[in-house]
């Protein structure tokens, strides 16, 4: 059941946080339910993350969606900040110092690196994921191919 997915008092492995994505999008194919259980995931069971969410596309922009954190920024363009990019370029965007990362768009200056993996439905960008962190490098080729596959699951159920 859902409701019993709690994160380890000990820190979770990445596998332990993509079998807990996969309970949560069990039996769901609400992409916005799937989204605010992801993220809660996520923000949870990750070390050293400020902020786990999702943005989708909305008449030729990024609308906020699901998420974790603190107030986020609610409309991106496309081709602006670290979001903005990964939609641009149809690519994951990993961002080891996001001061340091031209037009960078400061939702919680707290934040100094990030990672956002665009989400694709029927061949175009859907949305994206992203997860801010305070620390500067805080995400490893390991955290890119475990948020890609939290992706592909997510896409995976709509």
């Amino acid at each position: 059941m859902v409701a019993d997915i709690a994160a380890p008092a000990s820190g979770a492995s990445h596998e332990d946080i993509l079998e807990a994505v996969h309970a949560v999008l069990e039996g769901e194919r609400d992409p916005i339910a799937n989204a605010a259980n992801i993220a809660a995931v996520l923000f949870g069971w990750l070390p050293d993350v400020n902020w786990a969410g999702f943005y989708f596309m909305r008449d030729g922009e990024l609308v906020l969606g699901p998420f974790q954190g603190r107030v986020a920024c609610t409309r991106i363009a496309v081709g602006a900040g670290v979001c903005g990019t990964a939609v641009a370029t149809r690519e994951t965007q990993v961002v080891p110092d996001v001061h340091a990362f031209p037009g960078h768009i400061a939702c919680d200056a707290a934040s100094a690196s990030e990672i956002v993996v665009p989400i694709f439905r029927d061949g175009a960008v859907f949305g994206v994921l992203d997860i801010d962190s305070p620390v500067v490098d805080r995400f490893s080729t390991r955290d890119r191919e475990l948020m890609e596959a939290v992706v592909s699951a997510y896409a995976g159920k709509f």
